[in-house]
Parts: structure tokens; sequence; C-alpha cells
């Protein structure tokens, strides 16, 4: 019974801070679409990230009344809030969030997620991360590409245009490499051979790249479990009973590698998933010491 009051408390709190944040960023947005310059908009976003760190610290406070969490955090000592970065994770559930928020929000700069075109119209969502200055893209499926080769390029081309802010301001851009939450049925589906993980998918972080790969420092490479609450960690966390959380974080570096034309060169697009493969192969090993 008492886990189901914690439950009903954490839920309302977590709701109720999202809420009130969402309504001071679009509020911050209004005043954005006014500002006449580039710099005052970047200003402007500046605030929006604060209360971004705002919802997030939080978020952390109210999980933090009822679990009682044994943090086992290891790796990026050299990470800064000055630099820019791509941050790449295994994707177990909404609980990862949270836990990416509590761990990075005073190392990295606020994360951004790059999100499709049509989210800009939703209300209140798309006019908070547009004050959040998260990009937006536009994918042009295979089969739309081939019966409109002009737009060949362009997709891309829109997203670094939507990136171009980020080069004067500290940026960490987010991109879960398997393209969905975890799941026992989804490995069994998936038989890619690993025993803690889904299929990487190399054109999303290819895609982030292409846009972006100059601009960024380095990949941070993080890698998350939560050895006895594996099942229904969100449930847990709200529900007071998570335990103990594993973060390890590894910084890749930007170099020839990562940086190509995954789109049209063929022995480039092969390297690279053969890189993205070897760092998910040791993601796999690494989970498999932490879960014995």
């Amino acid at each position: 019974m008492l886990a189901y009051l914690i439950f009903i408390f954490n839920v309302f709190f977590v709701i109720l801070n999202s809420a009130l944040c969402s309504i001071a960023i679009c509020v911050l947005a209004l005043f954005k679409l006014l500002l006449p310059t580039t710099r005052h908009k970047a200003k402007a976003t500046e605030v929006a990230n604060k209360v971004m760190w705002l919802w997030a610290t939080v978020n952390a406070g109210i999980l933090a009344l009822f679990n009682s969490v044994e943090w086992d955090v290891q790796g990026g000592e050299k990470l800064n809030k000055d630099g820019w970065y791509l941050l790449i994770s295994n994707h177990l559930s909404w609980t990862d969030i949270v836990v990416l928020c509590c761990v990075f929000k005073d190392r990295i700069p606020m994360p951004k997620f790059f999100l499709k075109q049509q989210l800009l119209y939703v209300p209140f969502i798309g006019m908070a991360c547009w004050a959040l200055d998260m990009p937006f893209m536009r994918r042009y499926s295979r089969e739309y590409l081939i019966r409109n080769p002009h737009k060949r390029g362009q997709d891309l081309a829109t997203t670094r245009r939507s990136c171009a802010k980020f080069k004067h301001t500290p940026t960490t851009v987010v991109n879960y490499v398997e393209g969905t939450r975890f799941t026992q049925e989804k490995l069994c589906k998936s038989r890619a051979g690993y025993q803690h993980l889904l299929q990487p998918k190399s054109g999303g972080i290819a895609y982030t790249l292409a846009a972006m790969g100059e601009q960024f420092e380095s990949i941070i490479d993080v890698t998350l479990a939560y050895p006895e609450n594996r099942d229904k960690p969100f449930k847990d966390i709200l529900m007071g009973r998570m335990s103990k959380i594993v973060v390890r974080v590894k910084v890749l570096p930007v170099d020839e590698q990562v940086l190509g034309d995954y789109f049209n060169d063929k022995p480039y697009k092969r390297q690279f998933q053969h890189w993205l493969g070897n760092v998910w192969q040791e993601k796999d090993q690494l989970l498999q010491q932490i879960h014995k």
C-alpha cells in the first residue's frame, strides 16, 4: 500500500514540475519570437536551458525522497560544460532520461534531441523544444527519394542549417542508437547476437555526425544498468524501490572512423557499421560483467 502512495506522490509532483517548467519555457519562446537579434535570441535559449536544468534537478530531488539509491558511476571525469558532445547510450526505460540528467546536468551542456519536423506544430511541446534550440529535421524515405531525386541531400542540408546555431553555444546531442527501449521480447525478435542490447541502428548516428560531426569534440558512450531492477525500472523508481544504478562513461574520439559520407560512400558506410558494431559488442560484454 505504501509503495502505491509513493507512486501517486511521485507521479503527481513529477507531472507538476514538468508542466510548470514547460509553461515557463513556452513563455520564453514567445519573448524569443519578438527579440530582434540573434544574440538576444541566444540569451533567451540560455535562460530556457537553465529552466531545463531546474526541471532535471527538481525531478532528481523528488525521486530521491523515497529511493535509497546506490550510485555506481565511473568515467567521464574530464568532461566540461563548455564542450560540444555527441552522447550515445543503450536505452532501457524512461528512467534513462532522469538518470542521464542527474549524472550529466552539471558536467556537460544540457542535452538536445533531434526531433521530427512534425513535432514543431504540437502545442506547447513544439514551442518549448524550439525555445530550447532543439534541431528539427525532415527525413525523406528511400521510396520518396526514388520518386523525387531532386530532393536528395535536402534533408541533411536543412538539418545542418538548424544546427548552425550550435557553433557558438556548447551543446550535447543525445542519440539512442537502438532506436527503441530494450525488452526481452524485442531481444528475441532481433536475433542480433547480443545478450543485453538490441541491434544498433547506424543510420541515425551517422545522420547526426554528417550534420554536426565537425563541431563535436568527443563522443560520450554511456552504458546504463539497473542490476536489481531490470524488469520495470521506471515503475520501481516511482514506487521508491530503485536500489542501484550503474553508469559507465567512455569518451571516444571524433576521427576518420566516424567522419565521412555515410549515404554515398559505400566503403565508408561498411567501415562505420563495423566501428559501431565493435562499440556495441564491448558494451554488451560490459553489461554482462555488471549483471554478474
